[in-house]
């Protein structure tokens, strides 16, 4: 047990991927076939050369071929497929290789613009390394110079699917087995961040070269309701605004619709690339000179220095007929153009708590 205390908290525990899991279940399950051994824990060579040891849940004869699984453990990261039984069931194919095929739970992609082609099951590319190395390992060791089939499964896995970006990515029916690592680092973003730069990959290959990224629901109803725009068309960005903006650099879009509540808004106009409260916070004095700058007197400075929140300095500058909003859409959108390239077109949009709209900078040609 692990003591604990305020000055001295416990380390975030890793956890292991999904591609880690996959790759471990195969193993044992080939193994099987090709030795008879059954194994209840599994050991696994990371791509950066750690080995881990995996424990099974089961490890059988299913039919013409094997099965294993094991329950994804996440470590400490608030993972969507923490817990879930994660299984691989192989059989053994005459031509030489390994051929991956969606099980249950597991999602194929539909539309172009990921790393895998369209009709492929969801299993990213080290995932599928792991896969075939281990298992053209463990061919070598026995002599066997036959290939490999293998399905992997994710229970629940359509469901939980909902709970991701997949849907919105064209990856249906199921999760995607991901992994670069084979870690999972706790509270690391990266699979979030993946997400996002694959929505834009995804929307600019189908023909959308104007894209909304917004901070949370109420900035996608105000983009579907000010565009009309498809969900394709629409990347879920969070917190993670530099993620959008730097992606561009290398996947330029014509258009690019930013839009989040006032407070994130006037994060990023203060040049935060990430809008989380543990990363970046509301600068009052910056709003105060900003409203400075459009005619707010001293007075009204004071106050807004002095507000509880952004939303109550919007309130007193709105009051006040200050424009404070505008004002700080137009900073942000001078911060996003310094990060884009110059081809892409940028409007900045601040909501309030209710989807309406309380400032707006730039516009398109």
């Amino acid at each position: 047990m692990r003591d604990e205390t305020p000055e001295h908290p416990a380390p975030l525990r890793s956890g292991l991927t999904t591609g880690s899991c996959a790759t471990a279940t195969s193993l044992a399950a080939a193994r099987l076939l090709l030795t008879g051994a059954q194994h209840d824990a599994v050991q696994i060579t990371l791509p950066k050369g750690k080995q881990v040891q995996m424990r099974l849940e089961f490890c059988r004869l299913h039919e013409d071929g094997a099965e294993a699984g094991t329950l994804k453990d996440a470590g400490d990261d608030p993972d969507v497929t923490h817990g879930a039984l994660l299984y691989s069931r192989v059989r053994l194919q005459a031509e030489p290789g390994v051929r991956f095929v969606a099980g249950k739970g597991v999602g194929t992609v539909t539309r172009p613009g990921l790393v895998l082609a369209v009709g492929e099951p969801a299993i990213n590319p080290v995932p599928r390394r792991m896969m075939t190395e281990h298992l053209q390992r463990l061919a070598d060791e026995c002599a066997y110079n036959g290939g490999f089939e293998v399905t992997v499964n994710v229970q629940d896995g359509e469901s939980l699917a909902l709970k991701t970006m997949n849907p919105r990515l064209g990856i249906l029916g199921g999760l995607s087995i991901l992994g670069t690592s084979g870690i999972v680092r706790p509270f690391s973003c990266s699979a979030y961040i993946a997400s996002i730069h694959q929505g834009i990959d995804v929307a600019k290959t189908n023909g959308y070269l104007h894209i909304a990224a917004c901070t949370g629901n109420a900035s996608e109803d105000t983009m579907r309701r000010v565009y009309n725009l498809p969900e394709i068309a629409l990347i879920e960005m969070g917190d993670f605004v530099g993620a959008v903006l730097k992606h561009l650099r290398k996947v330029p879009v014509d258009k690019l619709s930013l839009c989040g509540g006032f407070g994130k808004i006037s994060k990023l106009a203060a040049g935060h690339m990430d809008l989380h409260s543990r990363h970046s916070s509301i600068d009052l004095a910056q709003l105060a000179e900003w409203a400075a700058a459009i005619g707010a007197d001293s007075d009204l400075q004071a106050a807004i220095c002095q507000a509880n929140t952004s939303q109550q300095a919007l309130a007193m500058a709105s009051a006040a007929g200050i424009a404070l909003g505008d004002a700080v859409c137009a900073h942000a959108l001078a911060f996003a153009r310094s990060v884009v390239p110059a081809q892409v077109q940028v409007e900045v949009f601040a909501i309030d708590r209710q989807g309406g709209i309380v400032g707006h900078a730039g516009a398109f040609t």
